[in-house]
């Protein structure tokens, strides 16, 4: 592996560096193979990855280090937070010339750790692991991960489970929270701080005559790409802190997350979440709010006497948010749709058919599908009410009248996928793991690494039913 030691030679305040604890009875899970080829890793460490990946070997040119952030979950500020149980394990430099982050997560207690022991359970180690293979596989941007390991040692939590850990990949790991962090306990780092995450992350900001302004308005745009993609394929990410989102706009920290199932907007999927703030359909305006804090922190950015223009400045950094959004929403469901973007009338064909989705409980992935397909006659079928499938259909034939169709169908297959992570395919997968059965975990990993393509000889009549109309979506916990 190539090194870049840059986020160790920040000012010390802004991380602890100790070593791993490595779990009792460390073994084998799954390796992404594919993965660590791309991050340039050596034939030597692909053959030590359960080593690297259960915290029994570091790298002499990087020190492991826990990061200090802070943030607000919930909606209300949380104070000082920070790798309480992960460790920035190295950076290195890819295949493709990018600096790119290791994190063990499940490393051991911090000084972050707070009330946690600092471990991570088999549990969420492979929701986490089969998640981010998912995204990216789907076109989402997302950290990934290298590969993960069970353990001997037992960890508690609702009821006694296997320690596990793993080692994630991602562009970033810097958060919306560290400059929270940053602002209330050391705000003389914020200059240099915020200069080295443009250089290091949006150097082509550097050329602009306001440098902070043209960063702050790229963090919007990419996260509100994000957020649409999220959106079309129906994940939720289920705890959206502003300790969870990082500033290049790449999901980061799955905890109860959930792809869409049925198509139900306000369906909550981590049963933490009393109010519903991080439902699916939320997930826009609580990014947009996460972004408004996070701006309020680059405030002192500003000279004194310049601050009252620097805020109207951010503020109209933050209006890039919602079109960015749209734009890309818009268009990403006129492909799924099979509907060409610059009609007039194709976002609201689309509407119409996700409100026939939602009013009628089918089930998203497979709905766009059978669109695609030209099942009409089906999706009619499971409509108690197909007057209104009627009129969609009417309409939806209308503007494709006259349009490429051959093309826009071709479009449909590169915007639907015909797998997505169930819950339940999670869990059938987790289930067998803990008895050391990690064959349904490879069988996901392949089956997920082509989404948008029929695999007839890897799948499951389960991965592609619907959830039975008396069964109910599956609500998952926090804890990890």
């Amino acid at each position: 592996m190539q090194f870049n030691t840059r986020y160790s030679l920040l000012d010390s305040k802004l991380f602890h560096q100790q070593m791993p604890a490595p779990l009792i009875g460390a073994k084998a899970g799954h390796f992404n193979a594919a993965l660590a080829d791309e991050l340039g890793w050596s034939e030597a460490d692909k053959a030590d990855w359960v080593q690297i990946c259960s915290g029994q070997k570091t790298f002499a040119e990087f020190p492991p280090l826990a990061m200090v952030y802070a943030g607000h979950q919930f909606g209300q500020w949380a104070g000082q937070l920070g790798d309480g149980r992960g460790l920035l394990l190295a950076q290195i430099i890819d295949q493709h010339g990018k600096t790119i982050d290791l994190h063990l997560k499940g490393a051991g207690k911090t000084p972050y750790s707070r009330m946690g022991d600092g471990r991570a359970v088999l549990r969420s180690v492979i929701r986490e692991y089969l998640a981010g293979h998912a995204l990216n596989a789907l076109g989402v941007p997302s950290s990934n991960v290298v590969g993960f390991t069970t353990s001997t040692q037992p960890i508690q939590r609702e009821k006694i489970e296997h320690g596990a850990m793993m080692l994630r990949s991602s562009d970033c790991h810097i958060r919306l929270g560290h400059f929270e962090w940053i602002n209330q306990y050391a705000p003389k780092l914020l200059p240099e701080f915020t200069q080295k995450c443009i250089e290091w992350h949006y150097p082509e900001c550097l050329e602009h005559e306001q440098p902070i302004l043209a960063f702050a308005t790229k963090v919007i745009q990419n996260t509100a790409i994000m957020i649409a993609k999220w959106q079309l394929v129906g994940f939720a990410h289920g705890v959206m802190n502003t300790d969870n989102l990082n500033i290049t706009g790449s999901t980061l920290d799955f905890g109860p997350y959930g792809f869409m199932e049925r198509f139900r907007p306000n369906w909550i999927n981590n049963h933490s979440d009393h109010s519903g703030r991080y439902t699916y359909q939320q997930q826009p305006s609580v990014a947009h709010w996460n972004l408004w804090v996070w701006l309020n922190n680059l405030i002192p950015l500003a000279k004194a006497e310049e601050k009252d223009i620097f805020k109207e400045q951010l503020a109209q950094c933050l209006e890039h948010f919602e079109p960015t959004f749209l734009e890309h929403y818009q268009h990403g469901l006129s492909q799924k749709m099979g509907l060409p973007h610059f009609h007039k009338d194709s976002f609201d064909c689309a509407m119409l058919f996700l409100r026939i989705l939602q009013s009628e409980q089918l089930d998203y992935t497979q709905s766009f599908l059978r669109l695609q397909n030209k099942q009409y006659t089906e999706l009619k079928d499971d409509c108690l009410d197909p007057r209104q499938f009627d009129d969609f259909l009417t309409q939806y034939e209308n503007i494709r009248m006259h349009q490429d169709t051959e093309q826009l169908d071709l479009d449909m297959k590169t915007a639907n996928p015909v797998y997505i992570l169930r819950n339940y395919m999670a869990q059938k997968a987790i289930e067998l793991a803990e008895n050391d059965d990690f064959s349904e975990v490879e069988r996901l990993f392949n089956l997920l690494k082509q989404p948008f393509s029929k695999q007839s000889d890897l799948e499951k009549a389960e991965d592609l039913a619907p959830l039975a109309s008396d069964q109910p979506e599956v609500m998952v916990s926090c804890s990890s």
